[in-house]
């Protein structure tokens, strides 16, 4: 997977160098599917804390295709790609004075089609790419740490206030996102997942 990623990122570079188009930098908070099995099963008393949330930090690049030409923003079509970082929210189940967790972060990779409808104008986009995704499984005496990459895809819509920033919603489904070990599930984020965004453009 690593070498993946360090292939994906030097054609990125080199693309980013040879065609029109502009970099951004997205800030996101919002809720995901979640289903911490082994804890919910091992909870017969104590606490079950779950936690929905995602936070994520997320770079891109769009590249400029034919269509309609806006002075700010560059052409109505674009092709971009999306890489960054999820931090899930921790679950963690408190029970005869022990306590077991879940820490979960991925890395999702994303290329997709935007139409881009210019300043203070709703433009879409749709997707599809791969997560790395690694949990770290904590109980008394042992830690777990486990990984696998699966598909996903993404849709949203942003409203661009200028040509810096834009506020945005993503909707993005994890496909066969659950990790397994020792017949035990420490985690599973397999589901639809929605955030609010905040990107700069620059």
């Amino acid at each position: 997977m690593k070498k993946l990623l360090v292939a994906v990122f030097a054609v990125f570079a080199l693309s980013a160098a040879s065609f029109a188009g502009g970099w951004g930098l997205g800030i996101k908070l919002g809720a995901g599917q979640n289903d911490p099995k082994t804890l919910k099963d091992a909870h017969t008393s104590g606490t079950l804390t779950k936690s929905p949330g995602v936070f994520a930090l997320e770079g891109l690049y769009e590249w400029d295709l034919n269509g309609k030409k806006f002075k700010q923003v560059g052409s109505e079509n674009k092709i971009g790609l999306r890489f960054g970082f999820d931090f899930y929210g921790e679950n963690k189940l408190e029970q005869g004075g022990a306590t077991a967790k879940e820490d979960t972060t991925s890395l999702p990779i994303t290329v997709y089609y935007k139409h881009d409808s210019g300043i203070k104008k709703v433009s879409w986009y749709a997707g599809a790419g791969l997560t790395f995704i690694q949990t770290k499984f904590e109980i008394p005496g042992d830690t777990i740490k486990e990984d696998k990459t699966f598909p996903h895809i993404m849709a949203g819509a942003e409203y661009r206030f200028s040509k810096l920033f834009a506020l945005g919603l993503d909707l993005k489904y994890n496909f066969s996102a659950k990790i397994t070990k020792r017949d035990a599930v420490l985690s599973d984020r397999t589901g639809l997942q929605g955030v609010l965004a905040a990107r700069f453009y620059f």
